[in-house]
């Protein structure tokens, strides 16, 4: 009963007290729900309609987390701002 009581408390903080990333998701979803049933009714082929619809969401997600963050990019939590001399690029993938 652990995956059904950890996915009961995932939803009641969704509903209760969402995270500003689930905020984002949700109109993302909205907006692809909303595109799908748009090329529905201009009856465009399955593919190219779910395809549209999932292009769409990818697009108002970044609006979206544009609009409520002010960058298109997260800040790197492991940025060391007063260490701004030192500007070279470190791989974290490359040993």
């Amino acid at each position: 009963m652990g995956l059904l009581s950890e996915l009961k408390a995932d939803v009641v903080g969704f509903v209760r007290n969402p995270t500003d990333e689930q905020k984002l998701l949700f109109v993302a979803v909205i907006a692809m729900a909303i595109s799908d049933r748009f090329f529905y009714w201009v009856d465009f082929p399955i593919v190219v309609r779910t395809t549209a619809a999932v292009g769409v969401g990818f697009i108002v997600l970044f609006v979206a987390s544009y609009l409520y963050t002010g960058s298109f990019v997260p800040p790197d939590g492991n940025v060391d701002d007063e260490d701004e001399e030192d500007d070279t690029y470190v791989d974290e993938l490359d040993p």
